[in-house]
Formats: structure tokens, sequence, C-alpha cells
């Protein structure tokens, strides 16, 4: 149940496959949920700007039913991403959602 989706400007400089990975298992952990349930979204080249320029920045949602704790997120996740792209830490936006139980569902029912 735990989502993590990065939308970027971002494209060549990606280094896709460790950053899927290294965001999904460092969202299992920081949950504490298991890694079978987690989801990880890349989305690069979107057209994007930020602080009135075009330079690499990217846009990270953040969802889960319960377990986030942003303050610790925001910085394991920022530096992930920065560390396997171009887009420095202050370019990068994070939105996180406590999504109930009853408002999430997988394999045809909800978790609530």
């Amino acid at each position: 149940m735990p989502l993590i989706s990065v939308r970027t400007s971002a494209n060549s400089r990606i280094e896709s496959e460790l950053l899927l990975s290294e965001l999904s298992s460092n969202l299992a952990s920081l949950t504490g949920k298991p890694e079978s349930y987690v989801m990880v979204i890349l989305e690069p080249n979107i057209m994007m700007t930020f602080a009135g320029n075009s330079d690499p920045c990217a846009f990270v949602d953040i969802k889960s039913i319960g377990s986030l704790s942003p303050g610790e997120m925001s910085s394991q996740f920022s530096q992930i991403i920065s560390r396997n792209s171009d887009i420095p830490i202050n370019r990068i936006y994070l939105n996180f959602e406590d999504v109930a139980a009853s408002s999430w569902g997988y394999n045809g029912k909800t978790f609530g």
C-alpha cells in the first residue's frame, strides 16, 4: 500500500533502475511495511518549472495507510533522488498523504 510517485523534468541523467530500487526498499523500511506492497512510479521528462526556470526539478507524492514520518522521509527521499539524478535537493518538493484504509483498494477489495 505505500506508494511513492516521482514526476521530474530530468531525463537522461536518471539512474532509473537504481532509483526505483532504492526508493522501494527505503519506503518499505521507513513505513515498516513489506516491500511486496510498495509501488514506485517514475515519470521522467515531464515539462515543469520551479522557481521561475526549467532547470531539473521533481515533485514527489508519498502515500500510505499510516506509518508516514515526513521529517525523516523528506531527507531520505530527497537525497536518494538527488544522488540518482541531476536534481539538486533544493529543487525537490515532497507531498505526504496518510490515506484511510477504506480508501485504498488492492486485490479487488479495500484494506479497511
